[in-house]
């Protein structure tokens, strides 16, 4: 894909997480989140640490040093990360920040394009879902990020979507050869394939039982 346009696209999801975000009241920051342990304001923190504005150098060394503390543990770092933020930085300013950063074309060490997209996307569905609201998933936008998500096996998709098939509904696109079908618009096959129950309630197929298995 052409990166201008996944930079476009990037922008205009954290504009209107962003827009999304500066709507909640201080009950709901405290609210849990789709990501276990996280609160939305967590979760806000944890978005401005890959829009930061800073040279891949540093950012290379923050990486290695949180790897550190948290002994190994990638995922740990960056939930440390995110509450380390969150307790320095207030919702306003958090909001404030990744509205700045929103164009900005840094990424974490390791990442490719597309990942800032995913991020946006799916972090946009573990604040929106649990306060009951909705936030739409641009079909094509969701599916871009999905083959990304396929693609690799940091987000864990390829173990936990063994032996089933996504066919999406909101757009001519499918992937997998598994026995079982699921099928679903792409937004919620993200959030599958990213690990979150949420997507099960907007799928249907002989392959859901499977994937709830392995959630």
């Amino acid at each position: 894909m052409d990166r201008d346009e996944i930079l476009s696209w990037v922008e205009a999801e954290r504009l209107s997480l962003a827009d999304f975000l500066d709507d909640l009241d201080d009950h709901e920051w405290k609210q849990a989140s789709l990501c276990p342990g996280w609160t939305m304001h967590d979760v806000a923190a944890h978005l401005t640490t890959s829009a930061r504005t800073v040279s891949m150098r540093t950012a290379l060394l923050d990486t290695a040093k949180g790897v550190i503390r948290a002994r190994g543990d990638f995922n740990r770092m960056i939930a440390d990360q995110a509450r380390e933020r969150a307790a320095r930085f207030g919702p306003a300013e958090l909001v404030a920040r990744f509205r700045e950063t929103a164009g900005s074309p840094l990424r974490d060490p390791g990442s490719r394009p597309l990942d800032p997209l995913v991020d946006a996307l799916v972090h946009g569905q573990d604040v929106a879902r649990p306060l009951g609201r909705v936030r739409e998933m641009p079909a094509e936008r969701a599916i871009a990020a999905l083959g990304r998500v396929l693609g690799t096996g940091f987000y864990g998709a390829p173990k936990r979507l063994r032996g089933t098939r996504l066919v999406a509904t909101d757009l001519d696109w499918s992937a997998g050869d598994g026995p079982d079908e699921v099928r679903g618009p792409g937004g919620d096959l993200l959030l599958l394939a990213t690990g979150r129950a949420a997507g099960l309630s907007g799928v249907s197929g002989p392959g859901v039982g499977r994937i709830a298995a392995a959630l």
